[in-house]
């Protein structure tokens, strides 16, 4: 057997498991499986968008759903409203051969918003969500926060697992952020389970942190994906603050070829989310679309 279709044949195998599952317990039995690398829009600039106009958007676009953020700020659903509002956007978009294919959240730790929420994601057949970011306090010593970070990891793992559902985190660009280095990340995550609890690997905020060394940092974690987010930046001087990364249009920045040629050298079959920072909320429709279509197809072309 090719590796190609054994690991056809384990998605096939780990999605009936988790159908047959969410039935057990009356869930509602998830869509099926996704192909390899099923690309999908984070949802941030059209945020203001309704169910229906997302999923008519997604559908003119092509991508195979949304990366929907349900969290505080920047979010498309109030996390206090999720079990209300985010059945609303699955049925939308499955109208439409579409799919939320995960969550964004705030999610660190096991509380009693957490759990509705991942409740809410399990009944609804979303099987992937994200995290939310955490911080390295200044006053603090930063192993003690490794270790307690890592405890809210391996809670928030064992709650995922029960639920049949896949937590990410993203590492993320900054001064003071957890999983910025990645090599804390990893250390924190290396023992659990990656069924349950990986890492949404943004290779456009490990450029920024890694610069050159991002090969060992996707080597690093690559068995722990649970999607790959992609959006693109260039080094930009600012008069006051120095150099800066400033985003831009996928294939005029630094984001090299290289990376997707080892994605399909890799295991990795999950989903890839387009990040479109560049873009705010609220352009108008005409110019969101054209833009959102023109990363979509410079990915595709990447990935032929």
């Amino acid at each position: 057997m090719s590796p190609s279709s054994s690991l056809n044949r384990r998605q096939f195998l780990q999605t009936t498991a988790f159908a047959l599952g969410a039935v057990a317990a009356g869930h509602a039995e998830p869509a099926p499986a996704l192909p390899r690398w099923p690309i999908i829009g984070f949802s941030k600039p059209f945020s203001d968008f309704s169910p229906d106009d997302t999923a008519d958007l997604v559908a003119e676009i092509g991508w195979a759903g949304i990366e929907c953020p349900v969290r505080a700020k920047a979010t498309h659903i109030a996390p206090e409203r999720v079990e209300e509002d985010l059945p609303k956007m699955v049925e939308a978009l499955r109208a439409r051969g579409k799919e939320v294919t995960m969550v964004t959240t705030d999610i660190l730790r096991a509380d009693p918003l957490a759990e509705k929420i991942l409740k809410t994601l399990a009944k609804l057949g979303i099987r992937k969500y994200r995290l939310g970011f955490a911080h390295y306090p200044p006053d603090r010593p930063i192993p003690d926060i490794v270790r307690e970070f890592g405890a809210a990891l391996k809670d928030l793992s064992a709650l995922s697992r029960e639920l049949g559902l896949q937590g990410g985190y993203q590492n993320h660009s900054g001064a003071d952020y957890i999983g910025a280095p990645i090599w804390d990340l990893w250390l924190m995550m290396k023992e659990l389970d990656p069924a349950a609890m990986g890492f949404c690997f943004d290779i456009g905020q490990a450029m920024i942190e890694g610069g050159l060394s991002w090969p060992v940092q996707a080597r690093l974690t690559q068995k722990q994906w649970v999607a790959v987010y992609l959006k693109d930046f260039y080094w930009e001087k600012d008069a006051a603050k120095g150099w800066q990364p400033r985003w831009c249009p996928l294939g005029e920045g630094r984001v090299p070829r290289q990376f997707f040629d080892d994605l399909k050298a890799s295991s990795f079959a999950g989903p890839i989310s387009q990040h479109h920072e560049h873009l705010k909320t609220g352009l108008p429709r005409a110019e969101l679309l054209a833009a959102l279509k023109q990363d979509y197809s410079t990915l595709r072309s990447w990935l032929a």
